[in-house]
C-alpha cells in the first residue's frame, strides 16, 4: 500500500501542487524583497499588497479580490499601516467610508514586487518556452477562476 506522502510525491493532487507553487513563489518573492530593504513584510501581507492600488481601494474590495475574510484583510491593513506601507483616507465619493492607499514606501514595494514577479515569470517562460508557459498560465487562470466560482 502506498502512503499519502508517497502518493503526493509521485502524483500530487491539485491542492498539493497549488500549495507547493504558492510557498515556492512566496519564498522567492519575500526573500528578494527583504534583500531590497522590505524585510518587515511577511507572506500574509501579500493578500493585500497584491491588490492595493495607487488610486485607493476599499477594504471590502481587497477582501473580494484576495478571497480573504474582511476581518483578516482589516488586520493585515492595520499591520501594513503600522509598518508604513499603507494609509487610510476618507473616500471622496462617500465620506463615511475609507479608502486604502499605498504610501511612498508601499509604492516602492509594489514596484519591486512587480519587477521580481516579472523576472520569476520570465524565467519559467524561458524554461518551458513562451508558448507552453502561456498555455499553462491560461489553464491555471481558468482552473483558479472555476474553483473560486464554486465557492460563491
Amino acid at each position: 500500500m502506498v502512503s499519502r506522502a508517497e502518493q503526493n510525491e509521485r502524483d500530487p493532487d491539485l491542492g498539493v501542487l497549488a500549495v507547493r507553487l504558492l510557498f515556492g513563489v512566496q519564498d522567492e518573492l519575500f526573500s528578494r524583497l527583504a534583500a531590497e530593504g522590505f524585510d518587515d513584510l511577511r507572506p500574509r501581507h501579500g493578500a493585500v499588497m497584491a491588490y492595493v492600488d495607487e488610486a485607493g481601494v476599499r477594504a471590502t474590495r481587497l477582501a473580494e479580490l484576495s478571497g480573504q475574510h474582511k476581518q483578516v484583510v482589516g488586520k493585515l491593513v492595520d499591520e501594513l499601516v503600522v509598518l508604513g506601507y499603507l494609509e487610510r483616507r476618507p473616500d471622496p465619493a462617500d465620506g463615511r467610508a475609507k479608502l486604502i492607499y499605498p504610501t511612498e514606501r508601499g509604492l516602492a514595494e509594489m514596484r519591486a514586487g512587480g519587477r521580481i514577479m516579472a523576472a520569476l515569470q520570465a524565467r519559467h517562460a524561458r524554461r518551458l518556452g513562451k508558448d507552453v508557459y502561456g498555455v499553462f498560465k491560461a489553464a491555471l487562470m481558468d482552473i483558479t477562476a472555476h474553483q473560486r466560482d464554486r465557492r460563491s
